[in-house]
């Protein structure tokens, strides 16, 4: 558990820094996590 919340706290300073040096591309990340989340709840919906 400690491992994984270790990677993630990892991740998430990465993706602050390139979301603060690159603002257009927060737009990017979260179109994509938009799109990823709506085809996985449609795979659980059939």
């Amino acid at each position: 558990m400690q491992i994984s919340g270790l990677v993630m706290g990892v991740i998430s300073v990465i993706f602050g820094v390139i979301v603060m040096v690159f603002p257009k591309i927060l737009n990017y990340i979260i179109g994509i996590y938009i799109i990823i989340v709506g085809v996985m709840a449609i795979i659980q919906a059939l």
